[in-house]
């Protein structure tokens, strides 16, 4: 899965580390997320989505695996 997390956090001028303390996870998290190595829990995505005043469809990008 690919994200924009990354561009999201540099509307808002916030680093990993802040994003994930809003969203309550560790940056490492933050850090997998944009790098594409993590799928998050809907939970997790609607906070970001949240945090980051966008929706999940606009921040992550799901990719047909099949």
């Amino acid at each position: 899965m690919k994200t924009r997390i990354k561009e999201y956090r540099a509307r808002y001028d916030l680093t990993q580390a802040e994003l994930a303390d809003k969203v309550g996870v560790r940056r490492e998290t933050i850090v997998f997320l944009e790098k594409g190595k993590y799928n998050p829990s809907l939970n997790l995505a609607h906070k970001i989505a949240v945090v980051l005043n966008g929706s999940i469809e606009e921040i992550f990008i799901f990719e047909d695996t099949e």
